[in-house]
């Protein structure tokens, strides 16, 4: 059949009858030269003349702004959360009582000095070890990790015991500079162990982690009770944001940018998360990206640690809950992670500090207990299956 004057050629893929995977000429001829990728052009009808008609496009869909502006309200809840939390606690810190004592009364210095640093570092908790949590089931392909999990934070709670009792003048930077190496091996014990066993069930994977953790734990417990720091280490093991002050939570903008790192890298941890075999075949270094996912995953859960302890399931739950709503794609992931992560960590706190008010309960066992039986939901809830 003729082509009509003034159209475009159609855009299609040809393949030959006997050699379907490899890509051929218009004519039927295999084409060796090229790459052997099939062409997802869909052929389109050209216009019937250069001037007159207009190609054929595919109308606009209005649902996909709906994500953004979700996006955009979930962001302005958190920071309404934000605010709540800033002005809940036993002393006055109120707009009105800022306004009477101006900008030296003693509500406005404890708002600089506590409840801003306060606010900021649950913040960037929220959002660093929700992230962490999603690269770090990425890396492993199961659901049910992240550092609370695979004896990443009973690792760097080692770490912590170490440099205290053969450093303990050592400053907070140095401190978490020790935390991160530990914790960095523990993860890296916990993938070892991994690789040694044969059949990963997505039940499995989490309980190994869980006993590598009480293993370390218990090695932890017992040179603390030893050396008189059981209470010392108590406060890294239960996270609690009441002791956080200007000064002390500065690491924490750190996390923030491993975390910026993370959202660069998100593709390539994507790609991770279909195996080793895929990545490979697709031009990635298996081993690069999982050493700068291990290091990111380190770093923060360290800051966190040494920062306001351990906060048990963070990483867990808010993932998931994320990709049953949006799938497995972490740069688009990544956003919804942060800010629900923020938020539930919030939430959490504001929880701790109204339950039993003015006592306050830490937050790492708020998060604990709604964290678990959100856990105990999604373990029954997906089939025992491998990942």
């Amino acid at each position: 059949m003729a082509e009509r004057p003034g159209a475009l050629p159609r855009q299609r893929s040809v393949l030959c009858r006997h050699e379907r995977h490899r890509r051929c000429e218009p004519d039927g001829r295999p084409d060796h030269g090229r790459p052997r990728l099939i062409s997802a052009l869909t052929h389109t009808e050209a216009p019937s003349s250069p001037e007159g008609a207009s190609v054929h496009r595919k109308p606009k869909n209005k649902r996909h702004r709906h994500p953004a502006l979700l996006l955009t309200g979930a962001g302005i809840l958190v920071i309404l959360l934000a605010v709540l939390s800033t002005f809940i606690g036993v002393s006055d810190v109120s707009p009105m009582s800022l306004l009477e004592g101006g900008p030296n009364g003693k509500a406005a210095q404890l708002l600089v000095v506590s409840r801003l640093p306060r606010t900021l570092a649950l913040v960037l908790t929220g959002v660093a070890m929700s992230i962490v949590g999603l690269i770090m089931q990425m890396l492993v392909r199961n659901k049910f990790v992240e550092p609370s999990t695979t004896g990443t934070a009973e690792s760097a709670a080692l770490g912590l015991l170490v440099v205290t009792i053969f450093a303990p003048t050592l400053p907070l930077f140095g401190k978490m500079v020790v935390a991160a190496i530990f914790a960095l091996a523990g993860t890296g014990l916990f993938l070892l162990i991994l690789r040694r066993i044969p059949v990963r069930s997505i039940v499995l994977v989490p309980l190994v982690g869980i006993m590598l953790g009480g293993v370390i734990g218990a090695v932890t417990t017992f040179f603390a009770y030893r050396l008189d720091l059981l209470q010392t280490l108590g406060t890294w093991m239960t996270g609690d944001f009441s002791g956080i002050l200007r000064g002390r939570y500065e690491l924490l903008w750190i996390a923030l940018a491993m975390t910026v790192i993370a959202w660069i890298a998100a593709d390539r941890f994507t790609v991770v998360g279909l195996g080793q075999e895929f990545t490979t075949n697709l031009g990635l270094h298996y081993g690069r990206v999982l050493a700068l996912g291990l290091a990111i995953v380190s770093v923060v859960t360290a800051i966190v640690v040494v920062t306001a302890g351990v906060i048990p399931f963070l990483g867990l739950i808010v993932p998931n809950i994320v990709s049953i709503a949006m799938g497995d794609n972490v740069r688009r992931s990544i956003p919804w992670v942060a800010i629900l992560g923020a938020g539930f960590v919030l939430i959490c706190d504001i929880i701790g500090r109204v339950l039993r008010f003015p006592y306050e309960i830490p937050l790492g066992i708020v998060v604990g207990v709604i964290g678990s039986m959100l856990f105990l939901y999604l373990l029954l809830r997906r089939p025992a299956r491998a990942h």
